[in-house]
Order: C-alpha cells, then sequence, then structure tokens
C-alpha cells in the first residue's frame, strides 16, 4: 500500500505550564520540560519534530501554494490551524515545530501566514493542554 505523504500524525502531552498567549506563533516540541515563558508552546514531549516528518510530506509541503490544515484535538475538543507551506522550509529542526502567522522562516518552522496563533487556539482547549496526563493528537493535512 502506497504511504500517504499529503497527512501526518503526532501525539504530545500537555502541561502544567502551558500559557498559549503568543500572538504571532505557536509550538509543538520534543522537549518534556516547559517553563511559563514558553507561552508559544502549546504541547510538549512531541513524537516528532519537523525534521521527523517523512520526506514525501516535506516535499508537498514545500511546492508552491501548498496549503496546510492542522487539527489538536484532546479528549474530543478540536481546533484547526490554517495555514501555508513554502519551498524555502528547511523543516530540519529535531526538537521543534513551528508555525507562523508571518512569513518568517527558520529550521523550527512548519508552516507561515497561519490563521492562528497560541492565543487564537479555543480557551476550552487550552485548558485541557494544561493538563499533563492528557494526550494531544496533532494531525497535518496538506490540502
Amino acid at each position: 500500500m502506497e504511504k500517504n505523504n499529503n497527512q501526518e500524525e503526532i501525539f504530545s502531552h500537555g502541561h502544567k505550564n502551558i500559557q498559549a498567549t503568543h500572538e504571532t506563533t505557536l509550538e509543538f516540541t520534543k522537549v518534556i520540560h516547559l517553563s511559563k515563558k514558553g507561552n508559544c508552546i502549546v504541547a510538549v514531549a512531541a513524537d516528532k519534530s519537523v525534521n521527523d516528518l517523512s520526506d514525501g510530506f516535506k516535499k508537498k509541503l514545500r511546492n508552491y501554494n501548498s496549503k496546510l490544515t492542522i487539527i489538536m484535538e484532546v479528549d474530543g475538543i478540536i481546533d484547526k490551524i490554517i495555514a501555508e507551506g513554502s519551498p524555502n522550509l528547511p523543516l530540519t529542526n529535531s526538537k521543534d515545530i513551528v508555525i507562523r502567522k508571518s512569513d518568517y522562516i527558520c529550521n523550527r518552522t512548519l508552516a507561515i501566514n497561519a490563521n492562528k496563533a497560541a492565543c487564537d487556539l479555543s480557551s476550552n482547549l487550552v485548558e485541557k493542554l494544561k493538563d499533563p496526563k492528557k494526550i494531544v493528537k496533532i494531525t497535518l493535512l496538506i490540502n
């Protein structure tokens, strides 16, 4: 069976110090510890970084005009972020995944020109994200 290069799933965890107040970015990280200064981080202990995504997925995300839907789900509460890929994405960072409202790109950037940052996530979802026992399922879909 052929691998679906349009989709990736990431599993991560909530954390008691999640603030979700950053106005221009949101981040998932493989790192387990989080201080209250990391106000863009919305999930920790992720099982993937941008570097871990499949080569086929990265290739499609680097297409001109690629659109990415990021679906976050915890306990049946869902929020969606719409963003864009770019041919300029390195996708090489081994710890983080960052989604940006701006068009700034570095090795941590998954997508740019997003319609939401951490502060725009549903308050119900953010409450769940503050519980370290909660599993966060993140689905990435290239449209």
